[in-house]
């Protein structure tokens, strides 16, 4: 199972990020998968012949995004020997509403049919997963929403994404991802 991503458009998106990363895959000479393009935008890969398509500091640049939007701030940590610079939540209703979101959609919105649910919500639930935070979104339900909720979300992220992203109206790339991540 190897996702290829395939440039249907470089028009500028307006988001410096997305247009850097737009001119890196315009410039490959063949298709790379999924999976190779978020090894090289996160820094990740040790390719040596394809170092140039890595996104610079892209950590640091997409929480100095969310600072200039409110939703993040920066403060400076003391770790014994070093400082360090971490970006926690400033914005608490921001992030309430996306887990308020999330929790909605698979218990009072649940469709139980990704090819229904609203794209974006299936690629947060995507992405909360990948990054290890959808017991956190959870946590606040009680038990019994708790256990529905993580065995929706358990049943939905089991699906097979190859089947799912062939489907008519499929969200291909939420699936590729979620395919890279599960690998």
């Amino acid at each position: 199972l190897s996702f290829q991503v395939l440039l249907k458009s470089d028009a500028p998106t307006g988001d410096v990020l997305l247009d850097e990363t737009l001119r890196h895959i315009k410039a490959t000479e063949a298709a790379e998968t999924v999976q190779t393009w978020i090894e090289l935008l996160t820094g990740e890969t040790w390719n040596p012949f394809k170092l140039q398509y890595q996104l610079r500091n892209v950590r640091e640049r997409v929480a100095k995004a969310l600072v200039e939007k409110g939703i993040l701030t920066t403060e400076k940590q003391n770790f014994l020997l070093f400082d360090m610079t971490t970006h926690p939540v400033s914005n608490g209703t921001e992030k309430q509403r996306l887990v308020r979101r999330l929790q909605e959609s698979v218990l009072e919105r649940w469709v139980n049919d990704p090819l229904r649910m609203e794209r974006r919500t299936l690629a947060l639930l995507v992405l909360a997963h990948s990054s290890d935070v959808l017991e956190n979104v959870f946590a606040s339900l009680a038990d019994d929403k708790y256990d529905v909720a993580m065995n929706r979300t358990k049943d939905l992220l089991e699906m097979d994404p190859e089947v799912e992203a062939a489907k008519a109206r499929a969200t291909e790339m939420v699936w590729a991802v979620l395919a890279a991540f599960n690998k």
